[in-house]
């Protein structure tokens, strides 16, 4: 144990060190180890980690995520370096639609819009007509003047957002696994053992889960919540990793995971010697084509605009 504490007091200095003279930065997902999220510049949501390593002045983005989250870095600051520390770090939902089968469902449905959540690749945003988070996904459908709305790639927010809005929905069958697999069953267990906790689940959840929630909320919406409410304890239907950040934020409330199943393996692939070793090597880069990028800048830039 005293070895491992050394060990990662090593990495800390040295990436302390290597940070500073590469100019860089480094971004921390909710779900990222505890580790990972300590060591962070910034953590949070995707799109704001994004959207505030843009403004910074530093040349290297180091995102500590998936990949998905890691080229929405680079779509937003093109003239920064953006390394993702784990290439094999990608996100299932992600890779359950290609920009080549949106196109087929684009040439079947010429009239709907094309939502795309961002949890999709560059490629994808790219063929879509405006991006959405978990947070603002009905804000951004109903900003739309088509009656009809293309959603991908995830099924289950689809649905969540089509009982908040007035649109017919055509779904890409995609699923977040951590998220599907919640069971309304790990909802009633988790309230008979903790009957006074909110329960917080996100809008990736299944509808039969999300019925039986107090709120959907996104992870910095869940955060918000727990900060604001008077209740004592939460239960949290989303990946775990955002319960050490809840904790440490909340050091008076008590936060229970819904299932002791809600992880993400590619969540947990970075390390701190995998973050040393990216700043240290410069790897692994994030190159995305620009007229790729161009058009999936377009869809988030819309997007900011609601």
């Amino acid at each position: 144990m005293v070895r491992g504490a050394m060990e990662d007091e090593y990495y800390l200095e040295k990436i302390r060190e290597l940070k500073e003279k590469r100019r860089a930065i480094i971004l921390a997902h909710n779900y990222q180890r505890p580790e990972i999220q300590d060591l962070a510049d910034l953590v949070g949501d995707s799109l704001d980690l994004s959207r505030e390593a843009q403004v910074s002045d530093a040349r290297v983005i180091v995102f500590c995520g998936v990949h998905f989250m890691a080229e929405s870095a680079a779509i937003l600051s093109p003239e920064k370096t953006v390394l993702l520390p784990v290439k094999e770090a990608d996100c299932s939902l992600a890779d359950m639609i290609t920009a080549r089968e949106l196109r087929k469902k684009k040439e079947e449905n010429p009239r709907a819009a094309v939502v795309c959540y961002v949890n999709s690749s560059a490629f994808v945003k790219a063929e879509s007509d405006i991006c959405c988070t978990s947070a603002n996904g009905a804000q951004v459908v109903n900003s739309l003047k088509e009656k009809k709305i293309l959603f991908v790639p995830d099924e289950h927010l689809g649905r969540y957002l089509e009982k908040k809005t007035q649109k017919e929905f055509i779904l890409w069958r995609g699923f977040c696994p951590p998220h599907y697999n919640l069971l309304p069953k790990d909802i009633l267990r988790a309230k008979g053992e903790h009957p006074q906790a909110k329960v917080l689940v996100h809008p990736e959840c299944r509808l039969s889960v999300i019925d039986l929630a107090d709120e959907a909320l996104s992870t910095n919406g869940m955060l918000e919540y727990a900060k604001e409410s008077e209740a004592k304890g939460f239960i949290i239907g989303t990946e775990m990793g955002l319960i050490h950040r809840l904790k440490k934020e909340n050091p008076g409330k008590n936060f229970y995971p819904a299932s002791e199943n809600l992880i993400c393996p590619s969540m947990k692939l970075i390390t701190l010697k995998e973050v040393l070793e990216s700043l240290g090597k410069m790897r692994y880069k994030i190159e995305i084509p620009e007229g790729v990028r161009r058009r999936a800048r377009k869809a988030l830039d819309r997007m900011l605009e609601v």
